[in-house]
């Protein structure tokens, strides 16, 4: 079994020093990685990318990660990943990482994600431009997922976002906005590339447990939802 550490919307800013790293000082006996799935940020200033990087730096074991909404707010999201790749964290967006624990290779695919919505009450690209380009990025950035699932060879793979892939773990936020927080179009790229675990943030409100069409476990892993540093998932 490989025990999968993770949390989103840690939201730390320039004044968030010392409110994860203690949590995490215990995290090599309890998990073999460490995945945050975006929201890095309160508003994407890489100098709070900066605190979050010192509080994940020398971890014993590999992090890696996606960008949230949050962290493209300031236009500067390249610099927010620069700072968390120097402390060794792995920024991934339509790429996939593998690594090695006591022989079993994990495989994470990672992407920020977007909105659309959910079959049946999802947006499409016709009308104005603006609506076209909205559902085309969504449908790309769900392509790029898929793309990066395809290429693992791994024992265990790993679908890393912030939006959700699915209506489940959205419940409890207001029905209006579920097209903001997630799309169908990923929960089918995690289907059709296949995957063992999907992990997403973004849903302050939502719930923690869902599942894909296809039959992959979905867990909203931000941290309003599950009340701690990091939940772990036991995969494989």
């Amino acid at each position: 079994m490989i025990r999968v550490a993770a949390v989103a919307d840690v939201h730390f800013g320039i004044d968030s020093a010392g409110r994860l790293r203690p949590h995490l000082e215990h995290l090599g006996g309890q998990a073999d990685l460490l995945l945050v799935a975006g929201d890095l940020t309160k508003c994407g200033d890489p100098e709070e990318a900066a605190v979050l990087a010192d509080e994940l730096s020398e971890l014993p074991v590999p992090v890696l990660a996606v960008l949230g909404n949050h962290d493209y707010h300031a236009g500067r999201e390249h610099e927010v990943a620069k700072h968390l790749e120097g402390s060794g964290v792995r920024v991934l967006e339509g790429e996939a990482e593998t690594v090695t624990v006591d022989g079993t290779t994990v495989g994470v695919a990672g992407v920020k994600g977007f909105g659309g919505g959910f079959a049946g009450a999802s947006g499409t690209e016709f009308g104005e431009p603006e609506m076209k380009a909205f559902m085309a990025h969504t449908r790309e950035v769900a392509r790029r997922l898929e793309d990066a699932l395809s290429s693992l060879q791994a024992d265990v793979r790993v679908a890393l976002m912030h939006y959700s892939p699915v209506e489940q773990t959205l419940r409890g936020e207001r029905l209006e906005i579920y097209p903001f927080l997630g799309s169908y179009l990923l929960a089918e790229a995690v289907d059709r590339a296949g995957a063992d675990l999907a992990l997403h943030g973004h849903a302050h409100g939502g719930t923690e447990k869902g599942v894909t069409p296809g039959g992959v476990h979905v867990r909203n892993v931000a941290q309003p939802v599950i009340k701690h540093a990091y939940n772990v998932y036991s995969v494989g």
